[in-house]
């Protein structure tokens, strides 16, 4: 006899959802992608294309939600990220992020309804960012701090289908957030490279041309210490430039045998609007001989232009060899080169009087990035050791997308070979416990300017389901 099954109320679905989507930015290792997202998953290196790892199925694999074994399933996740980031200058002075700790909140909901499966998910995609203290020598001598947060959230809506026992398909509709801060001071050299030579990056607009001519009206000699753009609101849950858009999945599932399943899954690139941050700030610093140091701040509003998170396309296989174990290998192709060719950003001085002639004029900036495709290995096996209780571990590895000369200390996402592990508890035959641990080696690389940047990270996860 069947018994009736006890039904979630969807306002408390959403009003955890709704607390769930203030996540923090996120501290990614593959890229700027997480390695795992839930800590199933994650404890087995990330792979998850081919066999049930609960409700994280909808930003891995929409189509195992079909592999769920019982009717209605609730996940609650919360992780914690542990960047650890240096900075060396050429001349050897050291610069270390502060930014050490964050937190990652999760949520998944799924319901079976014959052959169907929907349900709503949030979960923090990635990002990358660290904090530099205004007296390294971050701060160029002239107290600045220098502070990154980039961060993607998404919440999601799937559905997958069992087309018979051995096939099922899923697709998810993904609203998508953006949120970024930035304090970033460039010396007047990389500032001078973005005005003429063009290295690094290019500069332009009416701020620009105005900038121009000053220079050729004042005394010879004069040299630029500094620009320094600013637009921070210090939050660690929303940047001060935000942006919203949409997305979408694929995916599909096939089980040839009981203890055989592969599994593919398309994630569309991101359509999202241009990020806005009203009420931000450049600066610029000349050392003008026989007058001294010069400061200019504009207040303004600033843009960030084109930002997209990528496309990927995945597989893998999942083999359950004994009763016992659990064998998975994932291959991931993430298109970085089509959405990270530059760091993009325009600004409007404002007609604050302090802006005085600048008042209306704009300046649009590019950073190069030239990021090449990802191709992510993910290799990962679960242990039964009793009833109730599974260990299990992995091994992550992704290629670093970022090319050596234009890597920035501040947009650091180099770590590429990753050791995780974790275990699952079963609280009786309708809740469990899971855990997770990922340990990013560290990985130095060393720029075109001589500063070499050295990035590793703990990250930890932890799950409560509850199936009913």
């Amino acid at each position: 006899m069947k018994t009736s099954r006890s039904k979630l109320p969807v306002r408390q679905v959403l009003a955890v959802a709704a607390l769930l989507s203030l996540t923090s930015v996120l501290h990614a290792t593959n890229g700027m992608n997480m390695e795992g997202y839930g800590p199933v998953a994650t404890a087995m290196g990330g792979a998850s294309m081919a066999y049930d790892n609960g409700t994280a199925a909808v930003i891995n694999n929409p189509a195992t939600l079909s592999l769920m074994p019982t009717d209605d399933r609730l996940d609650l996740a919360f992780g914690v990220l542990g960047p650890k980031i240096t900075a060396t200058a050429s001349n050897g002075a050291v610069a270390k992020s502060k930014a050490t700790a964050f937190y990652m909140p999760a949520f998944g909901y799924a319901r079976k309804s014959g052959d169907f499966v929907y349900g709503l998910g949030v979960f923090g995609q990635g990002g990358m960012g660290c904090e530099y203290d205004k007296d390294s020598w971050r701060g160029l001598g002239f107290g600045l701090e220098n502070r990154t947060e980039v961060s993607i959230g998404r919440v999601i809506v799937p559905l997958s289908y069992k087309v018979n026992d051995q096939f099922s398909i899923a697709a998810t509709i993904d609203y998508v957030w953006a949120g970024m801060d930035l304090k970033m001071a460039m010396s007047g050299a990389q500032f001078m490279d973005l005005m003429s030579t063009h290295q690094i990056g290019q500069a332009s607009g009416t701020i620009a041309q105005s900038f121009g001519q000053m220079m050729t009206m004042l005394p010879p000699g004069t040299s630029v210490d500094y620009a320094y753009f600013n637009f921070s609101n210090g939050n660690r849950f929303t940047g001060a430039a935000k942006g919203t858009g949409y997305a979408g999945k694929i995916g599909m599932v096939y089980t040839p045998q009981p203890e055989l399943s592969f599994g593919l899954t398309y994630h569309s690139k991101t359509r999202l609007s241009d990020l806005k941050a009203t009420g931000q700030s450049i600066s610029f610093q000349l050392n003008v001989p026989g007058m001294g140091r010069m400061a200019q701040t504009l207040a303004g509003d600033i843009t960030v232009r084109d930002f997209e998170w990528p496309a990927m396309l995945a597989g893998g296989v999942a083999w359950q060899p004994t009763k016992t174990w659990l064998l998975a290998l994932d291959l991931r192709q993430v298109y970085w080169a089509d959405v990270m060719k530059s760091f993009n950003m325009g600004f409007v001085a404002s007609s604050a009087a302090s802006n005085g002639s600048f008042v209306g004029q704009n300046l649009t900036s590019q950073l190069y990035q030239n990021w090449k495709d990802q191709t992510i290995v993910e290799l990962g096996a679960a242990y039964q050791v009793t009833n109730a209780f599974t260990v299990r571990f992995g091994f992550n590895h992704g290629n670093d997308p970022i090319p050596d000369r234009y890597l920035n200390c501040l947009f650091p996402a180099t770590v590429e070979n990753h050791l995780t592990l974790g275990c699952g508890w079963a609280l009786g035959r309708q809740s469990s416990i899971d855990l997770s641990y990922t340990h990013g080696f560290a990985h130095s690389v060393t720029n075109s300017s001589g500063v070499t940047v050295k990035h590793e990270q703990n990250n930890a996860q932890v799950m409560y389901a509850y199936r009913f």
